[in-house]
């Protein structure tokens, strides 16, 4: 009798399934939507620093070095 009990406590309706179901797949889809603005407000910043002065003068002191970090040992 009480493993009857049991089992019938432990059924999930299709309905209930699908709600559960239905909300996480909500959830995902808002962290999805909030990952696709984020990497545009990134790509935005990224485009902007690019054109910067700073990157250009980086660029340019980049390509004129030519010791290493660690000192002269």
């Amino acid at each position: 009798m009480l493993i009857y009990s049991i089992n019938k406590a432990l059924i999930v309706t299709t309905t209930q399934l699908t709600m559960i179901l239905i909300a996480v797949a909500s959830i995902f889809l808002v962290f999805i939507i909030i990952a696709i603005i984020k990497m545009y407000k990134l790509k935005a910043e990224n485009r902007k620093l690019m054109n910067t002065n700073a990157f250009k003068d980086y660029e340019a002191t980049d390509k004129e070095f030519t010791g290493h970090l660690y000192g002269d040992n």
